[in-house]
C-alpha cells in the first residue's frame, strides 16, 4: 500500500515545488529533494508525466490563483474586491485559457487541456476557475469597470472621489466638535457635510437607475459590489451614527397636495350644503304659484 502511494505523494510534492518559482525557501527545497528520492525509489514506466510546458503552465494558473485568493481576502472588509484585484481576475483568466488552447508537443492524447483539466473526476483547475468566475459575477465588478476591464469606469471614479470627500469631511469636523459637543451632537458635520453627500446620493440614485434600464444578466438589479459598499458604509454614518437626515426636495408639492387633501371634505360639505338649499328654494315655488292661482280664483268667484 505504501509503494502504491509513492507515486501520488511524489507528484504534489513536485507541484508544489514547481509552483514555488525561482526563489524557493529551504523547506521547499527539503520538498524538491524529498520528492526527487521518491521518483529514484522507482516509480511505473508508464505513469503518464505532465510535459514540461504543461507543466509550467500549471504552475502558472496556480499562482495566479493564489495571488487572486489572497487579493480577494484582504479586501473582503471594507469592499474593494473589483478596484483592487481586476488585475489578477484578468491574468487568470489569460492563464486558464492557454491551458484550454495549449497542445503539448507529444501525441494529442496527453495534450495539456485534457491532462490538467480532464483528467480525473475532481477537475480541480476547472472548480476553481468556475469559483472565481462565478465570485467575479455575483460582485458585479463588470459595472465597475470599462468595457475592456483594464481599469475603473468614470463614474466609478467619480462616485468614489466623492465617497472620500465624505469621509474627510466627516473625519475633519468631528475633529473639530471634540472638545465643544456632547457624543450625540454631531449638528456641525450634518451642516457642514450635507452638500458632499447630497451630491454623493444623488449620483448613486443616478447609477442604479442607469444600470436597471441597461442591465441585461442576472445580477443587473445591483451595482458593483464596491459602490454598494461604500454607499452603505456612508448611509450608516450619516443616519446612524450622526443621526443627519436629507431636506426633502418635493416640500412644496407635498404642502400643496397635502392642503388639497386637507380641503376635501369643506368643499364637499359646502356643496352639498348649497345644493341642498337650491332643492329647497326650488320646491318652495309651486307652493307660491298655487296659493297665487287660488286667491284669483276667489278674487273672481265674489266677483
Amino acid at each position: 500500500l505504501c509503494w502504491a502511494l509513492l507515486p501520488a505523494l511524489a507528484l504534489t510534492l513536485l507541484g508544489l515545488a514547481a509552483a514555488a518559482g525561482p526563489r524557493q525557501s529551504p523547506a521547499l527545497e527539503l520538498v524538491q529533494e524529498l520528492a526527487e528520492e521518491l521518483w529514484s525509489a522507482g516509480l511505473p514506466g508508464d505513469l503518464p508525466e505532465l510535459e514540461p510546458e504543461c507543466r509550467s503552465l500549471l504552475a502558472a494558473f496556480a499562482e495566479g490563483s493564489a495571488a487572486l485568493t489572497g487579493c480577494l481576502g484582504r479586501r473582503a472588509r471594507p469592499v474593494r474586491l473589483c478596484q483592487g484585484c481586476h488585475g489578477h481576475y484578468r491574468r487568470l483568466l489569460a492563464q486558464y485559457d492557454s491551458i484550454a488552447r495549449a497542445v503539448g508537443n507529444s501525441s494529442e492524447s496527453h495534450n495539456c487541456a485534457k491532462s490538467i483539466l480532464t483528467s480525473d473526476r475532481l477537475q480541480i483547475v476547472v472548480t476553481l476557475s468556475e469559483f472565481f468566475n462565478e465570485t467575479w459575477e455575483a460582485a458585479n465588478c463588470a459595472n465597475c469597470l470599462k468595457n475592456s476591464s483594464e481599469g475603473l469606469s468614470n463614474s466609478t471614479e467619480e462616485f468614489l472621489d466623492l465617497f472620500n470627500k465624505s469621509l474627510t469631511c466627516f473625519e475633519h469636523n468631528l475633529q473639530g466638535q471634540v472638545t465643544d459637543l456632547s457624543p450625540n451632537n454631531y449638528t456641525e458635520v450634518c451642516k457642514n457635510c450635507n452638500e458632499t453627500y447630497t451630491r454623493l446620493n444623488d449620483l448613486y440614485n443616478h447609477l442604479q437607475r442607469m444600470n436597471r434600464q441597461g442591465g441585461e444578466s442576472a445580477h443587473s438589479a445591483h451595482l458593483c459590489i464596491d459602490v454598494e459598499d461604500a454607499m452603505n458604509i456612508t448611509r450608516k454614518l450619516w443616519s446612524r451614527t450622526f443621526n443627519c437626515s436629507l431636506p426633502c426636495s418635493d416640500t412644496v408639492p407635498v404642502i400643496a397636495v397635502s392642503s388639497f387633501i386637507l380641503f376635501l371634505p369643506i368643499v364637499f360639505y359646502l356643496s352639498s350644503f348649497l345644493h341642498s338649499k337650491q332643492k329647497k328654494r326650488i320646491l318652495i315655488l309651486p307652493k307660491r304659484i298655487q296659493s297665487n292661482a287660488n286667491l284669483v280664483n276667489i278674487q273672481e268667484k265674489y266677483s
